[in-house]
């Protein structure tokens, strides 16, 4: 038998290829233009008061160095958990059961590339190609992340609104000059221009993709715990890692302040496009807790040690994940 009649009877068992964005490699390249630039912005503001307060930074490293460090353990616990919250929601948004191990490796692996791009990119193009590597389409796979993402901003939001009434007037709005003023109605009409005009054929089909989704989820009672308890579990222990690591430490303030300072800031920093909110999540956090009556050393401190424990650490090992499954082609 010759070579060609062997290869023409041995079926191809390779992995489907995964389908190219529209307008291919140059479309996506453009896309990412202006995200990546407003991400180095903000990088380098919060580099700038990084070194303008490097004393008070300084201090906060030093006295994390010698905190409890069974407080410690309990946020690092905490932050493991993390992950495992994350896949019960991404599960609870799939109507087809996924594979359990794969799926805490693939947000495991989706936390590190989320802190390596802008906005959430990393993490949204992780979890993109693991679900379609499940046998879900292009569509569903976006569909299923949007109710993802919805849900758990849904949860952040109802949280805000049930301990800003323990902590009346900790989400004062700050004194600011016209000028930020003019800057932030600037930006505000320049997004809702674009939404009106160039965007809002896409908000369409996004909202159209996405409400079937929503609805789907919802006449299945357990995808619908799934997907509200996860992302529930997902927020509270971000919120416990913070709150360790402020025990830790000797965070001056009660719990749910921290709680409520906690996910302001993070709301506040998911509207600058840094990757994992490197930057802007930081100063918001350590403004708010300072604001709130935190010594300077010590906000850095549960800064830098919540930091240690969601970004830093788990990021090496995050990255070795994430190459694995693509060698396995899970991704």
């Amino acid at each position: 038998m010759t070579r060609q009649a062997v290869q023409e009877a041995v079926p191809d068992v390779r992995a489907p290829a995964l389908p190219s964005p529209p307008g291919g490699p140059a479309a996506l390249r453009r896309s990412a233009y202006w995200p990546t630039l407003a991400c180095l912005a903000v990088l380098l503001c919060a580099a700038y008061l990084a070194r303008r307060h490097w004393p008070t930074v300084e201090h906060g490293a030093l006295r994390l160095a010698v905190a409890d460090p069974g407080w410690l353990l309990v946020g690092a616990a905490a932050a493991v958990c993390t992950w495992g919250a994350s896949a019960l929601a991404q599960q609870g948004a799939v109507p087809r059961r996924l594979p359990g191990g794969r799926l805490v490796a693939a947000q495991f692996a989706a936390c590190a590339a989320n802190h390596l791009l802008p906005a959430g990119l990393g993490a949204g193009a992780v979890n993109l190609r693991f679900l379609m590597r499940c046998g879900l389409s292009a569509g569903r796979s976006a569909g299923a992340l949007a109710v993802k993402a919805t849900a758990g901003a849904t949860v952040r939001l109802v949280l805000i609104a049930v301990l800003a009434p323990l902590c009346p007037g900790l989400l004062r709005v700050p004194r600011v000059s016209p000028a930020v003023i003019a800057a932030v109605l600037g930006a505000v009409a320049l997004v809702a221009a674009l939404l009106a005009g160039p965007l809002r054929p896409r908000c369409r089909q996004a909202l159209a993709s996405v409400l079937p989704e929503i609805r789907a989820v919802h006449a299945c009672p357990a995808r619908a715990a799934a997907l509200w308890g996860g992302s529930l579990a997902f927020t509270v222990l971000h919120c416990l890692v913070l709150l360790s690591v402020g025990q830790a430490v000797g965070l001056p303030l009660p719990p749910y302040q921290v709680a409520l300072l906690y996910l302001a800031a993070s709301g506040a920093a998911a509207l600058l496009p840094t990757p994992g909110g490197l930057g802007s999540l930081d100063a918001a956090l350590a403004l708010g807790l300072t604001v709130s009556g935190a010594p300077a050393a010590t906000a850095a401190s549960a800064v830098l040690g919540y930091r240690l424990l969601t970004v830093w650490l788990p990021l090496l090992p995050g990255l070795a994940v994430l190459a694995l499954l693509v060698r396995r082609k899970a991704l």
